[in-house]
């Protein structure tokens, strides 16, 4: 039988088959880090502007520690620190300062929710600015929200995929589901309702959704997410710490519509 969370959840996948929304939007928080160090203000981490491993899976743990990802084994080979890290998704004073953002996806194809830039660069002239380049190219960007699948088949029927660069990982019930670190050129990953399921996710339940993203090397930032699976409009955001305080995340409320779409099998 099912509980009352997913009988709440199955409620908006059926609501949202009849009437699908526009857009969805994600709240997040871009953080700017300076390269090169700005005497005074900010030291450089030597994972901006340092080496181009390429892509480094393993660089992240494969569960979320209090909203934020941890250093994995194979950090080092994509050119940071546990230490560095730590600062990655932080407000850390005289490394890094931080604004509030959204992205927002827009279903131009009904029941695809796509976001596209091959020019991302949502910091250019703010925060540390540019520092004599075209455009800030030091920077990270995390968000949330919360996602759904429905799983008419047995086979695979819901994907979500990215194309960008630099390092990008997407957790789902704070477990990894995507995972492309390193400094490299655009490189494309996905995953499906069977990847979730492998991770012992269920159908039409809403769960947590964590993207985080690093943009660390010039001279080229591209960011592209294409979805199919359903996501649900939330109050979830990411809290901004006081300084010299963790990063928090904020509590996950399902909302009364959905804003992806389920289509019957």
């Amino acid at each position: 039988m099912l509980n009352s969370k997913k009988i709440a959840v199955a409620a908006l996948l059926g609501a949202a088959s009849l009437a699908s929304q526009a857009a969805v939007t994600l709240n997040g928080v871009l953080r700017d880090f300076c390269a090169p160090s700005i005497a005074g203000t900010c030291t450089q981490l030597n994972d901006f502007e340092g080496a181009i491993p390429g892509v480094v899976t393993g660089m992240v743990g494969s569960t979320l520690s209090g909203g934020l990802p941890t250093a994995g084994a194979n950090i080092v080979a994509g050119n940071s620190t546990a230490a560095n890290f730590a600062k990655w998704y932080t407000n850390s004073p005289g490394y890094n300062v931080s604004q509030a953002t959204t992205l927002t996806l827009a279903e131009n194809t009904p029941g695809v929710f796509t976001y596209s830039n091959t020019s991302f660069f949502p910091l250019d002239n703010l925060l540390y600015g540019n520092q004599g380049r075209s455009h800030n190219y030091h920077f990270t960007l995390q968000l949330a929200g919360q996602i759904a699948f429905s799983d008419p088949t047995a086979g695979v029927d819901r994907t979500f995929s990215f194309s960008g660069d630099d390092d990008l990982w997407v957790f789902v019930d704070g477990k990894l589901a995507l995972d492309l670190g390193g400094v490299h050129g655009p490189t494309s990953g996905s995953f499906t309702e069977e990847t979730l399921k492998g991770l012992g996710l269920v159908a039409g339940t809403a769960y947590n959704l964590d993207i985080f993203f690093a943009e660390r090397h010039t001279t080229q930032s591209d960011f592209s997410i294409t979805t199919t699976l359903d996501l649900i409009p939330s109050t979830r955001s990411v809290a901004l710490p006081e300084p010299g305080s963790l990063l928090l995340t904020g509590g996950a409320l399902m909302a009364a519509a959905l804003v992806g779409r389920r289509r019957r099998a």
